[in-house]
């Protein structure tokens, strides 16, 4: 028996449900306490063995009678600081908290993967190891701390999804190479000679040298880079002053630099900081660059993907196999990509009829559900197909 084939109407319900409790009580990163119990409480229902190597997220392990692979499948459970604007009846309870990016569904569907390899465990050879991680959602990266801890030592390639709302529902995006951009913070202080507002030609106004400079830093993607390679730099605050007639002496702006290629990215930083500098000496004054690496740029294993979009085909047919470009966001799955053979997959979850076609991060995000049964049957079609009987992993990996 297929292992997809033990998604029955009572196990779709149940994600069904699960997804929208985690949906009404949403956690930031890290604070994912309320989350983490109900996971475990599941997992040990099934006799599952588990382990808390933090003190939110739960590590699962799923063990055959057989000598194979360690498989992991992951899923992030955390939340963003956003005021949720649905009005479902289970919708986020919690003030200024929700999941506006579709972790609770992740969470939902890799609980459903949890209780049908439970049932199939005989068959499995090898290990499958489930990370329900926390935080995703902050530049402290939960995947970081799951490796550092150690969670990923000795597995032998790992799978992650994403749902997303870009996606027309029933059709699956897998694609080699990279899928999902580095993330990257700059946060500039801008120093001048503040003042009265009278009397401008006194001072040597930040604000001026700062709001120019915001227009500079775009020439970074315009003239900078090679318009066949994919870069962003976005500023998202602007912080200067607190009375209409004072000059302040100093501005503070930060933002975010996205790229898919680590020559760009390399670039982008050593070129932001000498733009920045040089702009705000030309004018009199001078800047401050505070430059912090985030996720790398995700990469999908070019070998794996091949071995698994059989999977995908399998859940929703060839014809809604996609690969989708490259998207500008980025995942610290990205981490795990970086020290074994991944495989990241999107899992369509956009129906325009349902008001599921919200972007991620928008605070009336939601998802078509009947995505929740597909993600949970490619997953299971994509975990056979490496750690049973009837498969392997791939020659080359």
């Amino acid at each position: 028996m297929d292992w997809s084939e033990r998604v029955d109407d009572e196990l779709v319900d149940n994600l069904r449900a699960w997804r929208r409790h985690l949906h009404a009580n949403p956690e930031l990163s890290f604070e994912e306490h309320q989350t983490t119990t109900l996971i475990s409480e599941l997992l040990t229902a099934w006799n599952i063995p588990l382990e808390r190597p933090l003190q939110t997220g739960v590590v699962a392990h799923i063990k055959g009678t057989k000598p194979g692979p360690t498989i992991a499948v992951r899923c992030d459970i955390d939340a963003l600081p956003i005021t949720e604007e649905n009005r479902f009846d289970f919708a986020s309870t919690r003030p200024g908290v929700m999941h506006a990016c579709g972790h609770d569904g992740h969470t939902a569907i890799l609980l459903g993967v949890a209780k049908v390899l439970a049932q199939v465990a005989p068959e499995i050879h090898g290990e499958v190891r489930l990370l329900f991680q926390p935080a995703e959602e902050v530049l402290a990266s939960g995947a970081k701390h799951f490796i550092e801890c150690g969670v990923v030592r000795d597995v032998d390639a790992i799978l992650g999804l994403h749902l997303m709302s870009g996606i027309d529902v029933g059709k699956i995006s897998l694609r080699e190479g990279p899928v999902m951009a580095s993330v990257d913070r700059f946060e500039i202080a801008v120093m001048g000679s503040g003042g009265h507002g009278a009397f401008p030609h006194q001072t040597v106004d930040p604000i001026v040298v700062a709001a120019s400079l915001v227009g500079e830093l775009q020439t970074l993607v315009s003239r900078r880079v090679d318009p066949l390679e994919p870069a962003v730099v976005s500023v998202g605050s602007f912080h200067a002053g607190n009375a209409f007639n004072v000059i302040p002496g100093r501005v503070e702006i930060s933002g975010t630099t996205r790229a898919l290629s680590e020559k760009v990215r390399d670039m982008l930083q050593s070129e932001l900081t000498r733009i920045t500098e040089g702009h705000a000496a030309s004018h009199g004054g001078r800047a401050e660059v505070l430059y912090e690496r985030g996720n790398p740029i995700l990469k999908n294993n070019s070998v794996l993907v091949e071995h698994l979009i059989p999977a995908a085909a399998a859940t929703v047919g060839r014809e809604n196999v996609v690969r989708v470009p490259p998207i500008m966001g980025g995942e610290d799955f990205a981490y795990y990509s970086q020290t074994m053979p991944s495989v990241f997959a999107f899992i369509g979850s956009g129906n325009a009829a349902a008001g599921a076609d919200f972007p991620l991060h928008h605070p009336r995000f939601t998802i078509d559900e009947a995505a929740l049964a597909i993600g949970l049957r490619y997953s299971l079609e994509a975990v056979e197909r490496m750690a049973s009987f009837t498969g392997s992993l791939p020659a080359g990996l």
